[in-house]
């Protein structure tokens, strides 16, 4: 029986397509985020028309996201001054590199969703039905780049210390009764 989601996870063609497409969101992603880092960003004037959408007649952004906004984004709008290209240029430049891809893809997906829910479109729909892919994926779509490498090595130095127990530890054997 054929399942998509393994066909993602396992099958070599499925790679290099998500290698293509991972390089393509992640060119779009740091080019963005290297421009807002060169170019100086203010994030104040989008923050306070989000703010703006989510009221009146027929708002176009949640009241729940118009009020996260409004108390916590607006008043710390220097600090999404720097984060938000900061974010775009770090989740880019995993992507281009396939190095923490699903980690990366799953940050852009935050970030995609936080401007849909700011009122902004553009291409934040596409971005997201792509980044989907990438996600479930998983390691699939970054074995032809750094993930190759990078995750085999983290897994085996996090599992290092696994299995070595002091030779004194009693271990019950399952079949074994206890008393």
């Amino acid at each position: 029986m054929f399942s998509f989601n393994q066909w993602l996870r396992e099958n070599k063609v499925a790679m290099w397509i998500l290698t293509v497409l991972r390089v393509y969101i992640g060119y779009d992603w740091m080019t963005h985020g290297w421009s807002k880092l060169t170019g100086g960003f203010q994030a104040g004037g989008f923050l306070a028309g989000a703010v703006e959408k989510a009221a009146g007649e027929s708002p176009t952004v949640q009241a729940w996201w118009g009020t996260f906004l409004e108390k916590f984004a607006v008043p710390n709008a220097g600090l999404f001054d720097f984060l938000i290209p900061l974010g775009e240029f770090l989740v880019g430049l995993g992507l281009i590199l396939g190095c923490f891809t699903t980690l990366a893809a799953l940050m852009a997906l935050v970030m995609n969703f936080a401007f849909l829910f700011s009122g902004t479109v553009s291409t934040n729909a596409q971005l997201v039905l792509m980044q989907i892919f990438l996600v479930v994926a998983g390691a699939n779509a970054g074995k032809i780049g750094l993930d190759r490498w990078v995750l085999p090595y983290l897994r085996g130095l996090f599992s290092r210390n696994k299995g070595n127990h002091p030779k004194d530890t009693p271990t019950l054997n399952p079949t074994q009764k206890t008393a």
